[in-house]
């Protein structure tokens, strides 16, 4: 069972009536399931994961005048819940990882990742926000929601970036994977700059994955989890592929053959968004013709590796 089913379960078998029971008025206001940080909150968590912070375990988030008023009282109320369930034990948080399951304020929870109670509205405000602290907040599951407000905001962020904002990260990534990929890791391996190659391909790969996510309108999650979530995208569904087979191949002319067959893609798919018409792999070509596409002046008008 993984970490989000596990949750559901903990909730339903004994979160749900205990709450009920113990805080009925409240119930209606409050919005319950598991998001946020943590390989489970993605569904990406294995063995490996239950060595910490894993466990039964769900989060409670109240608005900020509920919160105020009552949340003490129901956080004793999932403190007091059995510890563990179906065999698996309570979970244990580590020092760093406090806070992120049981009675939550909603308003302060939203801000912890976008710096704004509602999220993001305005483009600078978009722009401002981490790619990864975007797909931390519209993660997981939620399993009740009477009022929805806290489900709004939610959905409001998972319809992703404003159209101008991702054809502006699209025009950054396209950049760092021409200027990383395309040109500064063959000069470095032709210079013996080894460590210089090396760096310059986990640029180009960070940047190329990345790519794969904006196109398909996904906010990428914290680096470590970046190739996992590849799987099953829909747009350029041979990219978790691709870039495994980068990761593996020897360094020299077989990682430039990879990095190429990379950007043909990625130009491909770009053409085939209408965000630039033209056909060549070197990826500085198309960032021109994307910035054209930008509507918001101050934004077109930015240097296209700033974000």
């Amino acid at each position: 069972m993984n970490g989000l089913a596990l949750a559901r379960a903990y909730y339903e078998t004994v979160g749900r009536v205990a709450l009920q029971e113990n805080v009925p008025a409240l119930v209606p206001r409050m919005a319950v399931g598991l998001a946020g940080e943590g390989s489970e909150c993605f569904g990406f968590d294995d063995e490996w994961s239950r060595d910490h912070d894993w466990g039964p375990a769900f989060c409670i988030w109240l608005e900020e005048a509920d919160y105020r008023a009552h949340g003490a009282r129901v956080q004793a109320v999932y403190d007091s819940l059995p510890g563990e369930i179906e065999g698996f034990p309570a979970r244990e948080n580590g020092a760093w990882s406090g806070g992120r399951v049981g009675c939550l304020c909603a308003p302060d929870w939203y801000r912890r990742y976008t710096g704004l109670p509602e999220g993001p509205e305005t483009l600078a405000q978009w722009r401002r926000v981490p790619e990864a602290f975007l797909a931390t907040a519209t993660n997981g599951e939620i399993f009740d929601d009477p009022s929805g407000r806290f489900t709004a905001v939610r959905e409001r962020l998972s319809r992703f970036y404003p159209e101008d904002v991702r054809i502006k990260k699209l025009v950054a990534r396209a950049a760092i994977m021409a200027q990383a990929g395309q040109y500064n890791y063959p000069r470095s391996m032709k210079r013996g700059e080894t460590v210089a190659a090396r760096l310059a391909l986990a640029e180009f790969t960070k940047a190329g994955i990345s790519m794969v996510y904006l196109l398909n309108r996904r906010y990428a999650p914290f680096y470590k989890w970046m190739h996992r979530g590849l799987k099953g995208l829909p747009k350029l569904p041979r990219a978790y592929e691709q870039f495994r087979l980068l990761g593996e191949a020897r360094p020299g002319a077989e990682t430039e053959e990879r990095i190429e067959g990379i950007c043909l893609t990625v130009a491909a798919e770009l053409k085939r968004q209408g965000l630039t018409d033209r056909t060549e792999p070197f990826l500085q070509a198309h960032c021109l013709e994307m910035m054209k596409r930008i509507k918001d002046p101050a934004l077109r008008q930015t240097h296209i590796m700033e974000e």
